[in-house]
């Protein structure tokens, strides 16, 4: 086939052994058997140098960061917040100052829904939303709702369960004041046209939050270029550690909406009568950060950015070509949401098998996959289904990885005849 013969091509020159001996977990044999890690989009594995880094952090640097003048604390302070720096250089914001560190992008969109319905929302506002969206992405939204009556408006699909950029555009209304969506579905990979969307949400003055934790780690964010007033993602998701995630925010909201939590090293005066606060970024980082988490994020970012967003993309984009073809001529597959506009993410189901058993059947032959509804309950309900299993793939994804898929999906068949 042409496609392959091309791609194929393009893989010689990708040196994925080199990359995919930088990460340690490859060594670790699952019932006996080299592990065939294709569960990227839930979490991705982590190189040496991410894993150093943490480590040095904690055994020759650490300290309280922000407080001290002694060496310590300022030689640490001067390295977390030069991966602020590199973070604001990475996305293309136009400031340091507009990137927050936060535990988590659960958090960051949590932080942005809770300071918006403060200050922002009123009853009867309408918020537009997706139904490829992550639980993470709806439920913080829900949660205000019972005291200002927020109505999530939510925008269809089209045919192939790509978002219906259209009837989103349709729905906005002078009651709309917020749009809050995803860069790229983690249940079925889709990737959303954000620049058009910005572009006719800044027409009406409505912000808009981008989710952008799938997509970060596997193409080049520009969040000037795109428009968007907010966007998130995880440190988890981009080869660096968990408990760390980014919110970027346009000066111009962060500097009018009130913080999220309070406490130390986000205030600039504090009284029994009135406490005043810092400038951002301090603002929105209450009490001691994720300080070895951030580290670890900027050697990943660093360590992404050495081999190329594009590289990555690219040879991502040959794993899926290739996993799509060979699983079309598996009997009993269902390919769940296949469109040209999609990340390295394959959601599918099975006639004769339940997710969950075809989970269990690949793990005794080293091959990881996440099943379940990937939390978009709403999105499976959409489809008309209750879970997919899925599987995913990072810059050290091999065809054999693929193949080892391959082989275990028929030996999901001959278990179910």
């Amino acid at each position: 086939m042409v496609i392959t013969k091309l791609m194929i091509k393009n893989t010689h020159s990708f040196p994925v052994e080199k990359f995919r001996n930088q990460f340690p977990i490859f060594n670790k044999k699952i019932y006996g058997k080299p592990l065939a890690f294709l569960d990227t989009a839930a979490s991705s594995q982590k190189p040496q140098c991410v894993i150093d880094a943490v480590s040095k952090c904690y055994s020759e640097n650490y300290s309280n960061i922000h407080r001290g003048i002694y060496y310590l604390s300022s030689n640490l302070t001067k390295q977390y917040e030069e991966v602020r720096n590199l973070i604001a250089n990475f996305i293309n914001a136009e400031l340091p100052n507009e990137i927050i560190f936060t535990k988590s992008a659960t958090e960051a969109l949590n932080l942005i829904a809770n300071v918006f319905s403060k200050e922002y929302l009123e009853t009867g506002d309408e918020i537009i939303t997706t139904y490829l969206e992550h639980h993470a992405n709806i439920v913080p939204w829900q949660l205000q709702s019972p005291e200002k009556k927020i109505k999530l408006v939510v925008a269809e699909l089209n045919e192939d369960s790509t978002l219906n950029t259209q009837d989103l555009l349709n729905k906005i209304s002078n009651k709309t004041k917020l749009i809050s969506i995803t860069h790229m579905s983690n249940s079925l990979g889709h990737i959303t046209d954000i620049k058009k969307i910005c572009f006719e949400a800044k027409k009406r003055n409505i912000p808009v939050i981008v989710d952008g934790c799938q997509y970060i780690a596997h193409d080049k964010v520009d969040v000037q270029e795109l428009g968007c007033d907010f966007y998130v993602f995880s440190g988890h998701k981009i080869y660096g550690p968990s408990g760390v995630g980014v919110l970027y925010g346009k000066k111009i909201w962060l500097d009018k909406l009130p913080p999220y939590q309070g406490g130390g090293d986000m205030i600039e005066s504090v009284s029994f009568e009135k406490t005043t606060f810092a400038e951002i970024p301090q603002k929105y980082e209450a009490g001691t950060p994720p300080i070895a988490q951030v580290i670890g994020l900027g050697v990943a970012i660093n360590y992404i950015t050495s081999i190329g967003l594009e590289s990555i993309k690219s040879y991502e984009k040959f794993l899926y070509n290739y996993a799509y073809e060979k699983m079309l001529n598996i009997p009993n597959i269902n390919i769940i949401g296949h469109s040209d506009s999609k990340g390295a993410i394959i959601s599918f189901t099975m006639n004769n098998a339940h997710p969950s058993d075809i989970a269990t059947i690949l793990d005794q032959e080293g091959v990881a996959i996440r099943t379940g509804h990937h939390c978009t309950q709403p999105l499976m309900k959409r489809l008309g289904i209750a879970q997919t299993a899925r599987a995913s793939f990072g810059l050290y994804n091999t065809i054999e990885d693929i193949d080892k898929l391959i082989i275990s999906l028929g030996k999901v068949n001959n278990f179910f005849k």
